[in-house]
């Protein structure tokens, strides 16, 4: 079964949404805690806006969407081309273990780079072991620890 990793269009947020409901699962982000729903919509909006900086790709296998990814860029202060930031990236769990997060990572790598950025990075959690194993075949882990300081 072949898969295909492509940007994300309008026809598919019925099928995207389910990726996106189970990844912000994953995160805490479910019943009670879940985003507000204008907050789904925004995001989505945002990837299929040619004005904004912030992008979705998808993986297809057979019609059906097995995974997603959702990247941005920004400045860096100690780098003279942008930094691409891979923010969420999340596979179907019946098909973990199949290459479908390495060949997402992979599309954001190659799309950030042909387009100038220096580095992509990401983070997770420590504990998840899972996505660990197959980020540390694929990038470096330098040792950094992320702190968020959100608005009161």
């Amino acid at each position: 079964m072949s898969l295909l990793i492509r940007p994300i269009t309008e026809h598919d947020f019925e099928q995207w949404l389910p990726l996106w409901l189970g990844y912000n699962a994953f995160y805490g982000r479910s019943g009670d805690t879940a985003l507000p729903e204008d907050i789904t919509q925004l995001s989505w909006q945002r990837f299929l806006s040619e004005s904004e900086p912030m992008y979705a790709l998808v993986a297809e296998r057979d019609g059906k969407l097995v995974g997603m990814t959702h990247y941005l860029y920004h400045r860096s202060t100690i780098l003279r081309g942008p930094s691409c930031y891979l923010q969420d990236l999340f596979t179907d769990p019946s098909c973990r273990g199949q290459g479908v997060g390495r060949q997402l990572i992979e599309a954001v790598a190659a799309r950030a780079f042909a387009s100038g950025a220096e580095r992509l990075y990401w983070g997770t959690y420590q504990d998840n072991a899972t996505a660990r194993r197959l980020y540390d075949t694929v990038a470096k882990h330098t040792g950094g620890i992320i702190y968020t300081y959100n608005r009161p």
